[in-house]
């Protein structure tokens, strides 16, 4: 649900923001990684545009949103270049026009339709001129635990080859890794960590299958709950909203 009533302060975001980067540090040194090569992705879909003002300020610069008319309406009132936009959601092929011209990156490809009609679409934005003057970047989404309120390609390395095979034919959409979601749970520990480790296998896997053009380096997986269990699993991008928003 959405947040009622005045929009958050600027001190107690970058107070959570401040605990949201500290408990990055502890996963990635528990881990042995380094902490700038991985992405904090703040979720705006519930927030004010005042809010996610004092985000940008703080110095997040890559926001996700889950659904193409609201990124619109913020992207538009924020109005800042430097802003790198990731669309978190599920996608209909019908958004795919608008999807491309508003976002860098798209976590949520599901389908060879979608990537079809996202390269579609991204070929003829820049033909006339992109606002990202590049590819699109894309990450395909697996619905590691097969919720049946997911969306996402079974967990299947054969069903992801056959994916990647088709991807790795079009010109303008550019694949750079897998984006996966646990079950939430209040102890993420045995929920989220074999679904993560899952979907690095996954990713280790079709490098080795060696179907697609370029390696694939990001995996996009952890939120609020388990966003340090996604670290020490080997996230690359973390989207997390609402212990930043709170």
């Amino acid at each position: 649900m959405g947040k009622t009533g005045d929009s958050i302060p600027e001190e107690r975001i970058a107070r959570n923001l401040e605990r949201v980067r500290a408990r990055m540090a502890e996963a990635a040194a528990k881990a042995s990684r380094d902490l700038s090569s991985i992405t904090l992705v703040g979720v705006t879909k519930y927030s004010t545009n005042e809010e996610t003002a004092a985000l940008v300020r703080l110095g997040i610069l890559d926001l996700g949103e889950s659904r193409v008319q609201d990124a619109a309406r913020k992207i538009a009132a924020l109005n800042d270049a430097r802003l790198r936009w990731h669309l978190i959601g599920h996608l209909q092929t019908n958004k795919s026009k608008q999807a491309v011209k508003l976002f860098g990156t798209i976590h949520s490809i599901d389908s060879k339709r979608v990537a079809e009609e996202l390269d579609k679409e991204a070929t003829k934005a820049m033909q006339v001129g992109s606002p990202h003057n590049n590819t699109v970047r894309g990450l395909i989404e697996i619905n590691v635990a097969g919720e049946e309120n997911k969306f996402g390609l079974p967990p299947k390395s054969e069903t992801l080859i056959e994916m990647l095979k088709t991807c790795g034919e079009l010109r303008s959409l550019r694949i750079v890794g897998l984006m996966g979601m646990a079950p939430y749970a209040e102890n993420p520990e045995p929920i989220s960590r074999p679904v993560f480790q899952r979907l690095h296998a996954m990713l280790d896997e079709a490098n080795v299958a060696n179907v697609y053009p370029q390696r694939l380096t990001e995996l996009s997986m952890g939120m609020t709950q388990d966003f340090q269990v996604a670290i020490e699993e080997g996230a690359t991008i973390v989207r997390v909203g609402s212990a930043i928003f709170e």
